[in-house]
């Protein structure tokens, strides 16, 4: 007899709850793994926030900051698009709901899919409905702090009035302000990749712990080991001297 969790709740096998658990572990884990500066293992995020402190130096050099604004604006572009794409999955997911039956029929029809009952099919459903509320917060969070970041950049002060203290301050705190709204959108991205993941979960509990891997093992490829990553790499960018005069 399959254990199961008894009571007012529905019957989920200890399978379906052990991947699930699985799954936030990873999920947690890899994000706590992948957002935690380390000098011996610099992520691409971490390279690029190297490049940010150089984007703010240079800035403070120009009178006219038109370009700097610019490539917040094409962030937030990628944000706004993601931010869309995420309502349109979410009203997907919920159609999903309107047709469980058929859902259950479809699935049910693969050989090597494991059967589950119509409850257990709500649960898998709303766990997506979650993913994607949260990615959708994580990009309005994110445009939010690009639009702090735009304020920053109008409020620079110009090459002439630059102190001593802004010289050494400004670029810092522009260049963290602008990789806190990277790091929303990450996070975004990722929900995205574990959604997928989610829907090995449709097929079978060990689908879906083996998607969860899978996930976890790209994810840290692109992240720590990519071909992007070396190139930046390269040629890091040194801290450059302080603008004269």
């Amino acid at each position: 007899m399959t254990n199961t969790l008894a009571g007012s709740l529905p019957l989920i096998p200890i399978v379906d709850i052990l991947a699930f658990g699985w799954f936030m572990a990873l999920w947690i884990g890899y994000g706590v793994f992948a957002e935690r500066p380390n000098p011996k293992r610099p992520s691409a995020a971490q390279v690029m926030h190297d490049y940010r402190v150089r984007w703010m130096l240079r800035m403070l050099e120009r009178d006219n900051r038109m370009a700097d604004v610019n490539i917040v604006f094409a962030h937030m572009r990628s944000a706004m698009l993601f931010a869309s794409i995420t309502i349109l999955i979410l009203a997907g997911v919920m159609t999903i709901l309107g047709n469980l039956g058929k859902a259950r029929e479809v699935i049910s029809e693969l050989s090597f899919a494991t059967g589950a009952s119509r409850e257990l099919w709500e649960i898998k459903v709303f766990v997506l409905v979650f993913i994607f509320v949260y990615a959708f917060f994580k990009y309005a969070w994110c445009l939010r702090q690009f639009n702090f970041t735009l304020i920053f950049i109008g409020a620079a002060p110009l090459p002439e009035e630059v102190n001593a203290h802004e010289r050494k301050d400004y670029p810092d705190r522009g260049a963290r302000l602008m990789s806190r709204g990277i790091n929303a959108f990450n996070r975004g991205l990722r929900s995205y990749y574990f959604g997928l993941a989610t829907l090995a979960w449709f097929i079978g509990p060990l689908f879906f712990a083996i998607a969860t891997v899978w996930v976890v093992a790209v994810l840290y490829r692109r992240d720590f080991h990519s071909v992007v990553l070396q190139t930046l790499s390269e040629q890091v960018p040194e801290p450059i001297k302080p603008i004269s005069g």
